[in-house]
């Protein structure tokens, strides 16, 4: 939920959007999230809120802050980019490989892979290149058409990946590690 300021005489205009940077396109300010199981009803007389179930411990889908969520939001309290960065350097504790570069898979892979980096020493590199006339893939209802879409969304730079050993960062958070050779298959 957020709020715009009153211009000429007028009521505050309280919106509601699923990520906060749906604001600052608007000029209002972030000031809290809806809980779940509470319904907000806002009139004439104010802002109103009302429980229609019990409070529940609230579950978070992973997907908001690896996926879903752009970079410039907060999701559950905490800033989308700084989750994927922290995610990354955690990867990089946990799972420490020999590499020349670390390469996202934009775009979602990108904040997390530079986390990586930093915690690793390795260096990033954009080893990969996005179409972005190529809309989200797993959507599509059949295999082959998602297939089709995602190898036309990413292709790579044969330049930068020749010979060098990869740690290729998707939007899982899950860096896999190649050598390549004399091919970029």
């Amino acid at each position: 939920m957020g709020r715009m300021p009153a211009s000429d005489g007028q009521r505050d205009v309280i919106v509601f959007a699923s990520e906060t940077c749906a604001f600052d396109l608007i000029g209002a300010t972030y000031e809290r999230d809806i809980e779940p199981g509470e319904l907000v009803e806002v009139n004439d007389s104010g802002v109103f809120s009302y429980r229609y179930t019990p409070a529940l411990p609230q579950s978070k889908c992973i997907f908001e802050h690896v996926y879903f969520s752009r970079p410039d939001s907060l999701v559950f309290g905490v800033p989308v980019q700084q989750a994927r960065e922290a995610m990354g350097r955690q990867v990089a504790r946990e799972a420490p490989v020999e590499a020349d570069i670390v390469v996202p898979v934009p775009d979602s892979g990108v904040t997390a892979a530079m986390g990586y980096s930093f915690e690793s020493g390795i260096p990033l590199q954009f080893g990969l290149i996005r179409n972005h006339y190529v809309g989200r893939t797993f959507i599509e209802p059949e295999q082959r058409v998602r297939g089709f879409w995602r190898e036309a969304q990413t292709k790579p730079v044969r330049a930068v990946l020749k010979g060098k050993r990869v740690v290729l960062f998707d939007d899982s958070n899950r860096p896999r590690h190649y050598q390549q050779e004399n091919s970029c298959a």
